[in-house]
């Protein structure tokens, strides 16, 4: 370990994976840079740990847990290489029903998913599905470089970088609803429009699917462009900390220092300007450039009333929101058994599986309408209500990265719950977190009888516990909620001279991406002159 400098050229706050794509390119231009993390691990929210008392070998990214929208780009800039895992099939959307009751595994087979969905939905969904996938794949491909420059508004961005036939629904599409956009395609199946609205427009978001913006969500988790990912997301080997891990070491051998559990109270303003950060014991580190890489609102905080220019902090203030994103790790003795499928289907354990309200009608149950109960989820969490029919996603990857199981062979798993409110009405978190996770573990027990028996340990984070945890303002695992698009996020430049942000708040979006990293170390280079 080498002693806390008085003095760098650059002082990063936070290092999340965006502020050590900053470091690295930073220290490779030659300046002396300095990251401070609060915590005592590194990463931010793209971590692996090993949080379960009761089986304390078993890892598990307790944060983010998949890697999909780092764009290629940038790991060909930063000469790194993370080793990823396909998912193959990806999604699983089971029903609560005995073997032969509908279930669709989406795979690299198209064939196989096609025939899937004709049987189990209709020929109509089908052309749905195939029309969607084009239209989305053009724009993902039109969008990608985008993300490596500087943002301009909607209109700025469609007119520069979206092929003219598809201008007009690239803007319809970020401007508006996840749920108009979906209509559009005809789906005759309800759930399928409910799967792709939870897991791609509201995922994340303070929003229900027809607000305005999940349209932007939406292709935001549409971006998934790495070698072999072919669309879908996929697996960090190792789990998300060997994300962190490979970018601080990148930053390391570029000279950057890094250094943990050393919290920033404050950044200092002279003469107009940012000249450096004063640390929680007292000490200071001055600098030429500080750059904040902690939630915009944590960075906000830190810097002298007065010093920001009013337009900066009062829009900051009119996009904030809490968020209402709900995760449950959980470790598991065995794998659970999913009643639906038959005995020679895929194993389904590395897809993102899908427990949707109004999935049990496709198995001839009693269900409400999927859309009418994802409307009915929002008007709950509005209320500071637990919703009665909750969304869940629920992970299991240790079948797919056996490295993180446990000598006993304990598999880590993860439900994932959008959306819950931040503050509850007329409870609170403490007292209704252990029956929330009961019933949210009887929901899966609907799906796979049992799996409730195998549980060893949990660890559940609340938007809250989210908070506390990975210390992200409100618990917004998008630090500036998706529905807020480009050039209305938190800028790269504040306008305190010396004063940067570089976070998951920032363009393009909130997610393990890396751009914001990326352009606003660019930012600084040019202008430095360097």
């Amino acid at each position: 370990m080498t002693s806390l400098p008085q003095r760098a050229d650059v002082v990063i706050i936070g290092s999340g994976h965006n502020g050590l794509v900053s470091a690295i390119l930073l220290a490779r231009a030659g300046l002396d840079v300095v990251v401070l993390e609060a915590a005592d691990v590194l990463g931010g929210a793209t971590r692996t740990e090993h949080p379960f008392p009761r089986v304390p070998g078993l890892g598990q990214s307790t944060g983010s847990y998949l890697l999909g929208l780092m764009p290629p780009e940038l790991l060909r800039i930063l000469d790194v290489d993370i080793p990823v895992l396909r998912r193959d099939p990806h999604y699983f959307l089971p029903t609560p029903g005995p073997a032969g009751s509908p279930y669709l595994l989406f795979g690299s087979d198209r064939a196989a998913t096609r025939a899937q969905m004709e049987r189990f939905f209709s020929p109509r969904d089908v052309a749905a599905d195939e029309a969607m996938a084009v239209e989305v794949a053009a724009l993902r491909a039109d969008l990608a470089p985008a993300w490596l420059r500087e943002p301009g508004s909607v209109e700025q961005i469609a007119d520069r970088y979206i092929r003219p036939s598809l201008q007009s629904t690239f803007i319809d599409l970020v401007r508006g609803s996840v749920a108009d956009y979906l209509a559009r395609f005809g789906f005759k199946s309800e759930l399928l429009m409910s799967m792709y609205a939870v897991t791609d427009g509201i995922s994340g978001l303070n929003a229900g699917p027809d607000d305005p913006g999940t349209g932007h969500n939406f292709l935001a988790h549409n971006m998934c462009r790495l070698p072999g990912a072919d669309g879908t997301w996929m697996i960090a080997a190792g789990g998300m900390g060997t994300v962190s891990r490979t970018f601080a070491d990148a930053a390391r051998a570029s000279g950057a220092k890094i250094f943990t559990g050393t919290p920033v109270s404050a950044v200092t303003v002279d003469g107009g300007a940012a000249s450096g950060v004063v640390l929680a014991d007292g000490s200071s580190v001055a600098a030429t450039v500080v750059l904040g890489a902690c939630d915009p609102f944590r960075l906000l905080s830190l810097v002298p009333e007065g010093a920001l220019p009013a337009s900066l902090t009062e829009h900051m203030a009119a996009v904030r929101k809490p968020g209402t994103t709900m995760k449950v790790n959980l470790a598991l003795r065995d794998l659970p058994v999913f009643s639906c499928l038959p005995a020679d289907a895929p194993s389904p354990f590395g897809s993102t599986i899908h427990l949707l309200p109004g999935s049990a009608a496709l198995s001839g149950q009693d269900a409400e309408s999927p859309m009418a109960a994802l409307r009915a989820m929002w008007a709950d969490v509005q209320a500071g209500r637990l919703p009665e029919e909750p969304t869940i996603e629920w992970y299991l990857h240790t079948t797919v990265d056996p490295s993180l199981r446990d000598a006993d062979g304990h598999h880590s798993s993860a439900l994932f719950v959008q959306s819950v409110p931040y503050e509850l009405a007329g409870t609170t978190w403490d007292e209704a977190l252990p029956g929330y996770v009961e019933k949210l573990l009887a929901v899966c027990d609907k799906y796979a009888p049992g799996t409730s028996d195998l549980v060893a340990d949990t660890m559940p984070l609340t938007p809250p516990g989210i908070e506390r945890h990975f210390g992200i303002t409100g618990g917004h695992i998008h630090h500036v909620d998706n529905t807020v698009a480009f050039d209305q996020r938190m800028p790269y430049a504040t306008g305190l001279d010396g004063l940067y942000a570089g976070s998951a708040g920032t363009h393009p979006a909130g997610s393990v991406i890396g751009a914001g990293g990326h352009n606003a170390a660019m930012r600084i280079l040019k202008d430095l002159g360097r």
